[in-house]
């Protein structure tokens, strides 16, 4: 028979998040082109900010530029919260004798309220 602390321990095991898991708010994500916008690791929520530039957001310690073509407009189930509805999937690499990665965004999530603050802010009408 098990003791009371390790039928706890298992209990917690169980119900822990594996990244999977947590990784799930991202399965159903297509880009543009059809293509899934995540490879089990590479989505994230994250801090974003509208610029006159356009959008940004916060990633590995540094604003990068999204791309407007990236951006989709959307919920996602179970957010955390965290970041205000911003999500970013993509990847960075470091080219031979740079010192800076070089960013790819794959797909960029905004919560679904971003989109009328963006046509606000460049003074566009919604008609």
């Amino acid at each position: 028979m098990l003791s009371k602390s390790a039928l706890l321990v298992a209990v917690l095991v169980i119900n822990l998040p594996s990244p999977l898991q947590a990784h799930d708010i991202y399965s159903h994500l297509v880009d543009a082109a059809g293509k899934s916008c995540c490879d089990e690791k590479d989505c994230r929520p994250v801090p974003y900010r509208m610029t006159a530039g356009g959008v940004t957001m916060f990633v590995d310690e540094r604003w990068i530029d999204v791309p407007e073509e990236t951006i989709q407009y959307r919920a996602l189930l179970d957010d955390p919260g965290e970041t205000g509805g911003g999500h970013w999937c993509g990847f960075a690499l470091t080219p031979l004798n740079e010192d800076e990665p070089v960013y790819t965004t794959r797909c960029a999530i905004l919560p679904p309220q971003a989109a009328s603050i963006q046509v606000e802010w460049l003074g566009l009408s919604e008609q």
